[in-house]
């Protein structure tokens, strides 16, 4: 959320029933180093029909002090694996362009840019965009 570059929120959500809600219980990870929390990395269902059970959108997020230290592709892999073991056929991810580190990991664990979305929504009063990013399971639906 500092960086401008990770999300269109502008806060931390204070209310965790609502962050729960949003997520899917069987794939939510934790990065940690001791006590500290590095990074995070979850799924969100993009629909509540049927048919797209299976697609889901990916959220990682990395703490200022563990940015380029291998967490945020650590934690992408695992969720990949964490969500074919849930039956995930497909997941989403939608990153602002100059997030330059994220789209290039996403693509390293197996992700394809799709296309991007011009000025999909504003940012701190600013039209942004988006890039699309899939990646379809090799285990589960083939």
């Amino acid at each position: 959320i500092t960086t401008g570059n990770a999300t269109f929120e502008t806060a931390v959500t204070a209310d965790w029933e609502t962050w729960d809600a949003g997520k899917r219980p069987d794939c939510r990870l934790v990065a940690k180093s001791g006590d500290d929390v590095l990074g995070w990395a979850a799924l969100s269902p993009i629909s509540k029909r049927a048919v797209y059970a299976g697609v889901a959108e990916v959220s990682v997020y990395v703490g200022d002090d563990a940015r380029g230290q291998g967490v945020g592709k650590a934690l992408l892999q695992a969720l990949v694996l964490a969500s074919e073991e849930a039956g995930v056929w497909t997941l989403m991810a939608s990153i602002f362009p100059e997030n330059e580190a994220s789209v290039a990991i996403h693509q390293q664990c197996g992700f394809r840019l799709l296309g991007r979305r011009h000025h999909i929504a504003q940012h701190h009063g600013i039209w942004r965009d988006t890039v699309i990013l899939e990646r379809r399971s090799q285990v589960v639906g083939v």
